[in-house]
């Protein structure tokens, strides 16, 4: 269930006694200018008695508003220069957060129009980042049974945005309900289940693979990652395969591969000194994946054919673990060395991505896309943000610089780093007994280009190398990494965000 639903509000009287909205949350750059002279006069008088008022959230009594309840939430230093439309989200947080704790309802959020260009999302970001505020994890809403915190929240003067937000939150839910889950109450069968519940009666078409002799057959390298968790059927691997198809003629058809490792335990790369702690959230990049067509299954976009592939799988520790150095052979026939078990995750997406490879042999227009939780090093090099990598073909029609405008625009910002010849340098295999090296054997946090080179390796092992600018079926391919992106807050167990879901929508249907 939905913990928000956004209502548009179009009528002035609304902001008033009466109405049916029980707070009044204005999240405005300029208290003086937000069209309605109580507000202001309000906010004026408030701030005489309270230095506080509009200079951080607060809570007025406001007899003849909504509810009796004026809260003013400001945006702070929205003129500087490198500020972009996150700051009205921040402000929508702490408005909310406010509404929460002094009982409201229904509250009513009102977003002024502001004439910066970066800003013309602002209400929908910040009704987007109240939903984030709002969201508990699962399972404390199913030991407790907590009910949404609000009935509804109106968002006032608004285009019509309630229907779309409501099904890009909704598949938000469903994103954050998968990645910030502990392992077990989501492991791979719980998570495979999880999503063909919530896709019941979508129109997507949805199949689970779970025979192990189809799996080992068809996703060698996954199915090394997991050999230890087949033993236990609670923790057996599962691919869940996804595809929406828009009405009218396809004109695009896009293709993801989301890692889900459920728990990664390093493997016989064992991480150690509390390296594990988190690593129920390395499945955030099929989370993700599953939130966006859960979303669009919802808003049915049309003209667009999406094809999804989830990997999930355990990197269990055992005697049936992989481990370095064995030479297994990818799905697309590249045999591949591992270089350390506790690079598991482009192991995975090498065999989605292989298989989404020759889908899209025959497909319209098509794109490829990863998405995972995979590297420190695009922590260290970023911090909280996602990055995208992109092959020729890729950078040639400008993709990741598409999904950077829409994603920025919508407060997903990303980040776009290169592959270079470097990077294929990296996944040679020195011993020239397999094709390719899967990492060397240290962390990626410490390894130069450590965020960058393993896209070379994803295009290699799933054969999508032979798709280049120059061959008979040019093939898109962009790798995007949410290791810093996918959660926020505690380093270990934040709140996941759902990010990039929102920009690669918005970037699909532009």
């Amino acid at each position: 269930m939905a913990q928000v639903n956004f209502i548009d509000v179009f009528d002035d009287s609304a902001i008033f006694e009466g109405s049916g909205w029980d707070a009044l949350v204005v999240v405005a750059t300029d208290l003086a200018h937000t069209g309605f002279d109580e507000v202001a006069l309000l906010a004026d008088h408030g701030a005489k008695i309270d230095h506080r008022v509009g200079k951080t959230s607060t809570l007025l009594f406001a007899p003849g508003l909504a509810g009796g309840r004026l809260i003013i939430s400001p945006v702070k230093n929205s003129q500087d220069d490198v500020e972009d439309v996150r700051v009205f989200a921040e402000a929508a947080r702490a408005g909310i957060k406010i509404a929460k704790e002094a009982g409201a309802k229904k509250p009513l959020l009102f977003v002024p129009k502001s004439d910066d260009l970066r800003y013309g999302f602002a209400t929908e970001v910040a009704a987007l980042a109240c939903g984030q505020e709002l969201w508990q994890a699962l399972e404390r809403r199913e030991a407790s049974g907590e009910q949404p915190a609000f009935e509804a929240i109106g968002l006032f003067n608004t285009t019509q945005a309630s229907q779309s937000l409501n099904a890009i939150e909704a598949g938000r839910i469903l994103a954050r309900d998968l990645c910030g889950t502990e392992p077990e109450r989501m492991s791979a069968p719980a998570f495979a289940d999880y999503c063909v519940a919530a896709y019941q009666d979508s129109g997507l078409k949805v199949s689970v693979i779970e025979d192990r002799d189809v799996l080992e057959r068809d996703y060698p390298l996954m199915s090394a990652v997991g050999r230890s968790s087949f033993a236990v059927s609670r923790h057996q691997p599962r691919v869940v395969k996804v595809e929406y198809v828009g009405e009218g003629e396809i004109e695009h058809t896009y293709f993801y591969a989301g890692k889900g490792v459920i728990y990664d335990t390093g493997g016989a790369d064992i991480k150690v000194a509390g390296g594990m702690a988190g690593m129920s959230r390395d499945k955030g990049g099929a989370a993700a994946v599953a939130g966006l067509m859960k979303t669009i299954s919802m808003l049915k976009p049309k003209g667009i054919r999406v094809v999804a592939e989830l990997g999930l799988v355990r990197n269990s520790i055992g005697s049936e673990a992989f481990v370095t150095d064995e030479i297994i052979t990818s799905h697309a026939g590249v045999r591949v060395r591992i270089g350390n078990t506790d690079a598991e995750g482009r192991l995975v997406l090498a065999d989605l991505l292989s298989h989404l490879r020759i889908k899209a042999e025959k497909a319209v227009n098509p794109e490829l896309f990863s998405v995972a939780t995979l590297t420190g090093h695009v922590v260290r090099c970023f911090g909280g943000y996602t990055a995208t990598v992109e092959n020729s073909v890729a950078k040639q029609a400008g993709v990741a610089a598409g999904i950077a405008a829409q994603a920025d625009a919508w407060g997903e910002p990303i980040e776009q780093s290169v592959l270079r010849r470097e990077d294929y340098a990296k996944i040679v295999d020195p011993s020239g007994a397999a094709d390719i090296l899967s990492s060397n054997n240290g962390p990626s946090s410490v390894t130069a280009r450590g965020h960058q080179y393993p896209a070379a390796f994803l295009l290699k092992a799933s054969g999508l190398e032979a798709h280049g600018l120059t061959s008979a079926k040019p093939m898109s391919f962009t790798h995007v990494d949410i290791a810093g992106s996918a959660t926020e807050g505690h380093p270990l167990y934040g709140s996941p965000t759902a990010t990039p879901l929102v920009g690669l929508y918005k970037y699909m249907t532009k």
